[in-house]
C-alpha cells in the first residue's frame, strides 16, 4: 500500500484526513526521526491548515522530536529554511487542489523534496503502527519560528542583479492566486523597484478569486489586468507558490515551457552545464540548450525526481513545462518567486519586451489527449505498446517516448486515473496532428489487446 503520492499525501479535510490519520502521520514521521530531531513545519493558506498542522505536531511531540512552526510560507521558503535550521521539513499544503483538500509534505534536511526510499520507511511505520511515544518528560519541544519569510526573500535578492532590475521600473501585475505568495512576492517586487498591482493578494483558504491552480481559464483576469493597465508583465502563482506563470506583455498566457526555454537560454549563454527536465519537455528547450554547448539530461516525470538528478550531476539549472523551474545556486527544489525575479532579471539585461523574447525562442506546436485503460491493464498494455514499436528511435525512461527529427510522441500510463496519456510535440499544427492520430490508434490496439 502506498501513503504518498507524487508529491506527498494529500486528501480531502474530514473525509480523508481525519485527526487520528493525521496524529497518526506525524507519529509515523516522528518515529522515522532520530529523537531530539528538529523539524521545521510551516502551511498554505487553507483553512484546514490549522487542523491539519496542529493533528500532525501532536504526534510529533509525540514521538520526541521537536517542532519549529514558522506559520503561512510558501513551500520553497520552508525548505530553504529547514536547509539553514532544521533536520527535517514539513509542508502543509495541497499546493493546486481544490480548498476543501490539504496535505503533508515531507522535506529532507538538505531543502529537496523527501526521496521516494525515505518515503516507503515512513509508510512501512505508519501501516505497522510500530510508532515511537516516549514518555511525559521526553515529549518534543514546541516553538513558533521568526524570520523564515524574509531569510527566503533575502536569499533570492542575493542571487539576483538587483540594480539592473530597479533601475528599469517594471509595471508588473502579481496575482497570488489567495495562497501563501501573498506574504512574500508583492514584497520581493516592491523590493525590486517594481510598481505592483495587485490580484488575489489576501490570504483566504476559500480561494475566492480563481481555483489555485494557475490555468489559462483561471487567469483571465490577469490577462485583462495587463492588457488594461499597459503592464510590463504579469506572473501567477500558485497555492504554495513553487511555481510561476507568466503572461507577456501584450496579454498572451505563456504555457510554462516557454518559460523553461527562457531561462534555460539566459543560464547556458553565461555558463555551460547539464540542464536537467522530464522527458516531457519541449524541444525548444534541447535546442537553445545544445546552440550554446551545454546539454539536456531527461528524467522521469516529477519534480523530486528531477531535483535528485540535478544534484547527482551538479546541473546548473532544471525544471519541468509546468511552471516549476529550479535554481541550484539558491535551492534546489521549485521556486516561484525566484523564477519571476530570474525572468525580470533578464528582461532588465536584454532591454527587450517579453513578447520579443518568447517570439525569439524556437516555436513548437503542443497536443496532450488521453485514451481510457484499466488499471490492471496498464502494465501489459505498455509491454504491447513497446513491442509493436520495435524499429523506432524510442525512450523507456517514462512510458514511452518516440523520437522523430522534428517531433515527439510521449506515452505514459497516469498515475491517478484509469486512463494512458498521450503528449506530442511538432514544428507545424498538421504533423502534430497526424503523428497524435497515428501514436493514439497503436495504443488504442495495444490497449485492446492487453
Amino acid at each position: 500500500m502506498r501513503l504518498f503520492g507524487t508529491n506527498g499525501i494529500r486528501g480531502r479535510v474530514g473525509e480523508d484526513f481525519t485527526p487520528e490519520f493525521l496524529t497518526k502521520i506525524g507519529l509515523a514521521i516522528g518515529s522515522y526521526l532520530p529523537r531530539s530531531a528538529n523539524v521545521i513545519l510551516g502551511t498554505d493558506t487553507r483553512i484546514s491548515g490549522d487542523m491539519v498542522k496542529f493533528a500532525v505536531i501532536s504526534g510529533l511531540l509525540a514521538s520526541g522530536v521537536n517542532v519549529v512552526d514558522i506559520e503561512i510560507a510558501p513551500t520553497p521558503a520552508i525548505q530553504l529554511y529547514t536547509r539553514e535550521h532544521g533536520d527535517f521539513g514539513i509542508a502543509i499544503t495541497a499546493s493546486h487542489n481544490p480548498p476543501e483538500f490539504n496535505g503533508v509534505k515531507c522535506i529532507a534536511g538538505d531543502g529537496t523534496e523527501l526521496p521516494r526510499e525515505e518515503e516507503e520507511r515512513i509508510e512501512k511505520i505508519f501501516f505497522s503502527e510500530k510508532f515511537r511515544i516516549v514518555n511525559w518528560e521526553d515529549v518534543g519541544d514546541y516553538t513558533k519560528g521568526g524570520n523564515a519569510r524574509e531569510e527566503y526573500i533575502r536569499s533570492i535578492l542575493q542571487r539576483i542583479d538587483v540594480e539592473s532590475i530597479k533601475n528599469k521600473n517594471f509595471k508588473v501585475v502579481l496575482d497570488c492566486a489567495n495562497g501563501a505568495s501573498c506574504f512574500t512576492s508583492p514584497y520581493l517586487l516592491e523590493t525590486l523597484g517594481c510598481k505592483v498591482i495587485t490580484l488575489n493578494c489576501q490570504p483566504d483558504g476559500r480561494f475566492p478569486g480563481h481555483e489555485s491552480e494557475p490555468k489559462p481559464e483561471n487567469l483571465r483576469n490577469l490577462v485583462s489586468m495587463v492588457k488594461a493597465t499597459g503592464a510590463d508583465l504579469g506572473i501567477a502563482h500558485d497555492g504554495d507558490a513553487d511555481r510561476a506563470i507568466f503572461v507577456d506583455d501584450r496579454g498572451r498566457y505563456l504555457y510554462g515551457d516557454k518559460t523553461l526555454t527562457l531561462v534555460a537560454e539566459y543560464v547556458v549563454r553565461n555558463k555551460s552545464g547539464i540542464v536537467v527536465t522530464p522527458v516531457s519537455s519541449s524541444l525548444s528547450l534541447e535546442e537553445v540548450v545544445k546552440k550554446h554547448g551545454s546539454r539536456v539530461l531527461y528524467t522521469k516525470v516529477g519534480a523530486p525526481i528531477v531535483a535528485r538528478k540535478m544534484i547527482e550531476v551538479k546541473a546548473i539549472f532544471g525544471g519541468e513545462e509546468n511552471g516549476g523551474l529550479i535554481f541550484p545556486e539558491h535551492l534546489v527544489a521549485r521556486d516561484g518567486a525566484m523564477a519571476l525575479a530570474k525572468v525580470l532579471e533578464i528582461l532588465a539585461k536584454s532591454g527587450k519586451k517579453l513578447s520579443q523574447l518568447i517570439d525569439s525562442l524556437p516555436q513548437y506546436y503542443q497536443k496532450k489527449i488521453s485514451v481510457r485503460c484499466a488499471n490492471e491493464k496498464k502494465e501489459r498494455a505498455l509491454d504491447i505498446l513497446k513491442e509493436k514499436l520495435k524499429g523506432e528511435r524510442i525512450n523507456t525512461i517514462d512510458g514511452v517516448k518516440i523520437m522523430g527529427e522534428s517531433w515527439w510522441v510521449l506515452i505514459r500510463p497516469s498515475g491517478t486515473e484509469p486512463i494512458y496519456r498521450i503528449y506530442a510535440e511538432a514544428k507545424s499544427e498538421e504533423e502534430l496532428n497526424t503523428i497524435v492520430e497515428r501514436y493514439k490508434k497503436i495504443l488504442e490496439d495495444a490497449v485492446r489487446e492487453a
